[in-house]
């Protein structure tokens, strides 16, 4: 009997990649990646020039399209197998990453009358510019008491459904009127594939406040903003489709674009992180999965229902049927550490990197790895681009203190490591206060190379570190639901059992290293409380002044 395939599309924040996977066993085959061309507008928009404010951080959804017809042929090429043994395709993005659109599911920034605006553009996860949404939100829903907030952890983010949607109604409400739906980039992509629009149950329940069957209500809505009353049932509301459900059948459109033959099963969409842990095999209890990046989401299953401080939400089924699934996340983390290679190294640092044939990031960690814990006297706060969990606010920013006349590049380099083990560790603590408790830390993602960092990781948390065996553990997971959606497997945690790959305990933690790192862990903790916990309030006025003189310009 041949072999059978599927494809798994992973959608990053800079590009796509496509990995050709088997079925029986999940041995990946071939992968290619495609390079966004517009990237991350978070200054001003590609097409026309038309400068973007604080904390803006736009996509054109027409580069999405761009990763089926290139990185999608060529991993298909790459494998060397015949396309009519691919059985099924599935996606996977970034969110939360809306895309306001028409019915019959047009971009509003493809037409003519609205390619100006910045507003009918995608808004990427990272767009933090519904901060003040955000916060009369989460204000008015503590007032009236709202039921499904402790299901996010006491409050929601900036950079989910709601406040950008109430941000598109303040902003433009001539984009918000014109749409006919505001669409998770997740989801969108599968319509472009299959020709049906589906809501896949992940982001409803993580980014659009959908738990128990239900969306905030109507006088919530309207209570916001009159005009904004009927959000949820005109703007968002949609039939839920089941992770590793079928979507629909590829296009003959989708097929040209990708090679690929018309009619196979296209899977439900799914999210970068959640659709990692059937890939790395954490389909139990108490198994977090950090998928780290230029940011870091953590989710996790669990067989209780808990209200965890700061979570980004727990969703029944939202990772695998049968359990709770649980998100969390930090906001910037290999963002932080190329903001520090980009701006604040000097070339004298590059140069030796490149005669000791490494990567700027690679000898900074190696120099950093020589000092003793501590030696460099810093402590550092990773909320670059502000704090998903556990402060949920995208209002604060970084710091750096300890810093003197003699600190040098690679000490700074390893404060910011550290840091964001910290806000890991951060994170893990209040899951397990919560009744939630972490067992396994298990990475995947590109930061999962650096040896330096994972050790420091599990001597942080004190926790066993898993690596997934996948350099592609998104797109390995997305194509494990492709198989699932195609009837290859009866569920998703049959087909991690036999599709994913992981492996286990690579990192221990070393407990004396653990105890000096306690001692740094403290003063985070110190930190952390007094800036972000409104003891004091100097980085939100900061950002204040910042938008007054920006807006003067």
């Amino acid at each position: 009997m041949a072999q059978k395939y599927t494809i798994g599309v992973d959608y990053g924040t800079l590009s796509g990649r496509a990995v050709v996977v088997r079925v029986s066993d999940g041995a990946e085959l071939a992968s290619a990646t495609f390079d966004y061309p517009n990237a991350v507008m978070d200054q001003k928009l590609t097409s026309t020039g038309v400068a973007l404010g604080v904390d803006w951080a736009l996509q054109d959804p027409n580069d999405y399209i761009d990763v089926l017809k290139n990185a999608v042929p060529k991993a298909l090429e790459a494998a060397g197998i015949d396309p009519q043994d691919v059985i099924g395709i599935a996606t996977d993005f970034t969110a939360c990453t809306m895309i306001p659109v028409l019915t019959d599911g047009t971009p509003l920034s493809d037409l003519p009358e609205f390619s100006g605006n910045p507003h009918a553009y995608v808004k990427l996860w990272k767009h933090h510019a519904a901060q003040p949404q955000a916060d009369r939100i989460n204000e008015l829903a503590r007032q009236r008491n709202e039921n499904w907030l402790p299901r996010y952890g006491g409050q929601i983010s900036s950079e989910w459904e709601l406040a950008k949607g109430l941000e598109l109604l303040e902003g433009a409400p001539e984009i918000y009127l014109a749409m006919d739906k505001w669409v998770e980039a997740a989801d969108w992509i599968i319509w472009q594939l299959c020709g049906n629009y589906v809501r896949n149950a992940c982001t409803a329940g993580y980014k659009g406040n959908l738990q128990d069957g239900e969306y905030p209500s109507r006088e919530f809505f309207s209570a916001l903003n009159p005009a904004f009353a009927d959000f949820a049932v005109a703007k968002v509301s949609h039939p839920i489709g089941e992770l590793g459900a079928a979507a629909g059948t590829l296009t003959a459109q989708a097929a040209a674009w990708t090679g690929l033959p018309e009619g196979i099963t296209v899977a439900v969409g799914n999210v970068d992180a959640h659709v990692s842990a059937p890939a790395a095999k954490a389909t139990q209890p108490g198994q977090m999965v950090a998928i780290m990046g230029t940011s870091t989401c953590h989710v996790m299953n669990s067989d209780v229902l808990a209200e965890v401080p700061g979570m980004c939400g727990v969703v029944d089924g939202g990772i695998v049927s049968g359990l709770y699934g649980y998100e969390a996340g930090q906001s910037g983390v290999g963002d932080i550490f190329a903001w520090f290679v980009n701006n604040q190294v000097p070339g004298s640092y590059f140069e030796a990197a490149d005669l000791a044939g490494k990567s700027i990031h690679q000898h900074l960690t190696d120099l950093a790895a020589l000092e003793p814990i501590g030696a460099h006297g810093l402590i550092a706060l990773d909320w670059h681009s502000g704090n998903r969990s556990v402060l949920v606010d995208h209002e604060l920013s970084g710091l750096l203190l300890g810093a003197t006349l003699t600190t040098k590049p690679e000490q700074i380099y390893r404060a910011l490591l550290e840091a964001t083990a910290f806000g890991t560790r951060k994170i893990v603590d209040t899951f397990s206060a919560s009744g939630v408790p972490v067992t396994e830390f298990i990475v995947a993602g590109g930061l999962l190379k650096n040896q330096f960092l994972m050790q420091l990781y599990s001597d942080v948390t004190r926790l066993p570190l898993s690596t997934i065996a996948s350099e592609q553990g998104p797109a390995l997971g997305s194509a494990i639901h492709a198989a699932v959606a195609a009837g290859a497997y009866p569920d998703i945690r049959s087909a991690a059992d036999a599709m994913g790959n992981v492996n286990q305990g690579v990192y221990q933690p070393n407990l004396e290293n653990s105890e000096k790192y306690d001692a740094l862990y403290a003063e985070y903790e110190i930190l952390h409380d007094y800036f972000g916990r409104g003891a004091n309030q100097v980085m939100k006025r900061l950002k204040a002044i910042k938008r007054g003189a920006t807006d003067a310009e």
